[in-house]
């Protein structure tokens, strides 16, 4: 399943003039039937569109604002990222309480995670497939503000504005294909490292979704912004105007902040603690690549890698293999190799990694930021939440 995986994200990623040139026979016989499955897949999109335009399936409408954070392509676009963004904003600059909606796959990596940064916070995180069910039992549980009763938003919001504990937005998590749900915000992450591929549909390209899905967006973001040319952040940018021309294109990032010691999520170590050291990456993520060049940054010794498809379920062959190239990492420079993993592969399975022992494990810990670009920076993001909400609540 793991090569399979792989050899479809080769041909995804390769643009169609370079599939003779650089695929192998193997790869080439598959893209017909691919080829065949996504023009299928395009079809069934279309058709699901069309009875939610028409009404013919009615969009459930929850009694709070809702933001919608996703993407167009699988894996890597920082959605996450960028929804505990949002709630920190919500929370800390603006003083309302939200609850964020995440689906929980790929062993729910991503809504542990959430769960354990917001641990002792205003903020709730529902997990289940049926985000509808979900909300409805979080906002019986812990009562939500009426958006009437919320004050009108100023241009200029009030620092630590205290609200109540009660509910007062919903931000979904990877929420763009979750159409059955209405939404007053949608932001959608582009990754500025593999934008769109071959702009072909699952699962002969990456697309989840056709680039004209932008014309319902009310902002872009593109992520590691930092990690690209200018050039490609301008070529990015065209392709997404050249569908919603007027749509706010802002720039996000992930800043290394410190890493702790597997399991003990407390204890914080600088970023200097890799410093002339042997690192062995181990990633199972949709982006490994920004994961990687983050560590090199750090000026380890050498930095060696394993990675797997997004949201890989580490096994004991997994461990097996991941403690043999540690080994030979031993051997080769005669210093103790460390291991460094992601947050997202910590929350995932950090039982699992207690196998590495007595090889030590480092977390990395990022946070997400807006950087300035023309004219799009933190704080307009921050009026683009508020005046939405204003807008259609006040």
């Amino acid at each position: 399943m793991e090569k399979l995986r792989t050899t479809i994200n080769q041909i995804a990623y390769t643009p169609r003039s370079q599939q003779l040139i650089t695929l192998s026979p193997l790869h080439l016989s598959l893209i017909p039937l691919l080829f065949i499955s996504s023009s299928l897949y395009k079809t069934i999109l279309s058709f699901r569109h069309t009875l939610y335009h028409f009404n013919f399936i009615h969009k459930h409408r929850l009694p709070v604002p809702v933001i919608s954070v996703g993407n167009l392509t699988w894996g890597g676009n920082g959605k996450t990222p960028m929804v505990e963004f949002v709630a920190n904003l919500l929370v800390n600059d603006v003083g309302i309480s939200p609850l964020i909606l995440t689906r929980g796959y790929g062993g729910a990596d991503e809504a542990k995670m959430l769960q354990r940064h917001f641990d002792g916070t205003s903020v709730k995180v529902g997990v289940g497939a049926n985000r509808a069910a979900t909300a409805a039992s979080f906002l019986h549980r812990h009562e939500f503000i009426n958006p009437l009763d919320i004050a009108c938003f100023e241009e200029v919001v009030p620092k630590a504005r205290v609200v109540s504990d009660k509910i007062g937005v919903v931000i979904l998590d990877d929420g763009m294909q979750h159409i059955s749900l209405a939404r007053d915000l949608e932001i959608v992450m582009v990754n500025a490292l593999a934008p769109f591929g071959n702009h072909h549909l699952l699962p002969y390209g990456p697309l989840r979704e056709p680039l004209t899905s932008f014309c319902r967006a009310d902002a872009a973001v593109i992520h590691h912004a930092d990690m690209v040319p200018d050039e490609s952040l301008s070529e990015i940018e065209s392709k997404i105007h050249n569908v919603n021309r007027i749509l706010p294109i802002y720039l996000s990032a992930m800043s290394p902040s410190h890493f702790f010691k597997a399991p003990n999520t407390s204890c914080r170590l600088p970023l200097g603690v890799i410093y002339e050291k042997t690192v062995l990456c181990v990633s199972a993520i949709g982006s490994p690549n920004s994961f990687v060049q983050k560590i090199e940054k750090m000026g380890p010794l050498y930095v060696d890698r394993l990675d797997y498809s997004d949201h890989h379920q580490f096994q004991d062959k997994d461990i097996k293999m991941i403690k043999a190239r540690l080994e030979n990492l031993k051997n080769k420079f005669d210093l103790e190799p460390i291991i460094v993993v992601t947050e997202k592969d910590y929350d995932r399975d950090s039982k699992i990694l207690e196998g590495l022992d007595p090889f030590e494990v480092l977390v990395l810990c990022c946070k997400l930021h807006v950087l300035n670009h023309n004219g799009c920076s933190h704080d307009s993001f921050k009026k683009l939440l508020t005046r939405s909400f204003g807008k259609i609540h006040c």
